[in-house]
């Protein structure tokens, strides 16, 4: 799942091909971001979830690795609450428990993205975002890039509802997973991007420490890695090493009740 202003494909094109030679790959386009659901319903990270568990039924492709990137994490993170029996695994990129530290910071956040969103003239900016965002906000320029690239960019962020978009970053300002996150029970690996200026670092590495045996790996970039070749490379090797460890626990189980059906009722592993 991509993050806040991106698409699936502008979140993940670097992916796509080390991802395909290993797993089947869905990227759908979160509500009112580029291609996603159009709705009158208000924003909210749980309906993306909802709508991607009902993505994964559909397909019947569960259970799957989800894997978010940025606000794309709460919405993965909410899809294992919300929806257990879908996700084997978690991949958490450059994203936390929470994005806007202290009440205050996140409540004030909150409210100027609500009034936005309500206000017509101030809402068709959110068209002219993402760069703005990139430059100011994350503290960074987008590499140059050639301009195919740049104009099927643009093509992608001018299909975004701007409404939605505004109550996306409202969504975000007030979401928080703190009291439940260490309860996540599945395999999970953590990419943490060590000079995020939209992320602090220092929270990703909060949330990986929260989750019960999270591996952590690290990319020495920004907010925007997702935009470099190696980002494919580092995603794949993620989601490998989550793959691995649930056939692990699947083999370690399937002995556990091989061994229970010859010699009878057998602790479950790991209990005392």
């Amino acid at each position: 799942m991509h993050g806040w202003l991106a698409s699936g494909g502008l979140n993940w094109f670097q992916c796509f091909d080390a991802l395909g030679e290993n797993f089947n790959v869905l990227a759908p386009d979160l509500r009112g971001h580029g291609r996603g659901i159009r709705t009158l319903r208000r924003f909210t990270l749980a309906d993306c979830a909802d709508d991607l568990a009902a993505l994964i039924e559909r397909e019947q492709c569960g259970p799957v690795i989800a894997v978010g990137y940025s606000m794309g994490g709460p919405v993965v993170q909410l899809l294992w609450r919300r929806h257990p029996e879908l996700v084997a695994g978690l991949g958490l990129c450059a994203t936390g428990a929470e994005f806007v530290p202290g009440n205050r910071e996140r409540y004030t956040f909150a409210a100027m993205m609500t009034v936005a969103a309500g206000t017509t003239r101030v809402g068709q900016i959110a068209a002219f975002l993402p760069g703005l965002v990139t430059k100011t906000i994350f503290g960074i320029r987008p590499p140059a890039r050639p301009g195919t690239f740049a104009r099927w960019a643009r093509s992608e962020m001018a299909r975004h509802d701007p409404r939605a978009i505004l109550e996306a970053g409202h969504a975000i300002g007030t979401y928080s997973s703190k009291g439940w996150i260490h309860e996540v029970d599945v395999p999970t690996s953590v990419l943490i991007t060590t000079r995020d200026r939209a992320v602090d670092p220092t929270a990703q590495s909060r949330l990986a420490m929260a989750i019960p045996d999270a591996h952590i790996n690290r990319i020495d970039d920004g907010h925007v890695a997702c935009v470099n070749p190696d980002f494919g490379r580092k995603v794949t090797d993620c989601c490998l090493d989550v793959e691995r460890r649930i056939n692990l626990a699947d083999r370690r189980h399937s002995l556990f009740r091989r061994r229970r059906a010859v010699d009878g009722p057998q602790p479950e592993p790991g209990s005392s």
